[in-house]
């Protein structure tokens, strides 16, 4: 039987923490950006420096909130 894809991953360790559901699909979505970001580079080859530019690319070209990047930089903590 075929390893469930890396988002379904997630989603299950979210699940068995009791995690919202809300806090789940944030989640979920702030994770696909961040690998869409780095052009679907797996996260075990993604490391501290990526995180960085990421959250940095949030804050100067997007300009999003500290909240938001707070929210964003939890996601990548919990896929690490």
């Amino acid at each position: 039987m075929p390893r469930p894809k890396l988002l379904d991953q997630v989603r299950d360790a979210l699940r068995v923490r009791y995690y919202s559901i809300r806090t789940e699909d944030a989640y979920i979505q702030w994770i696909k950006r961040y690998l869409l970001f780095h052009n679907k580079t797996h996260p075990r080859d993604l490391g501290e420096s990526e995180i960085s530019a990421f959250l940095t690319n949030l804050a100067v070209k997007k300009h999003v909130s500290a909240s938001t990047q707070n929210q964003a930089l939890s996601a990548l903590l919990f896929l690490n």
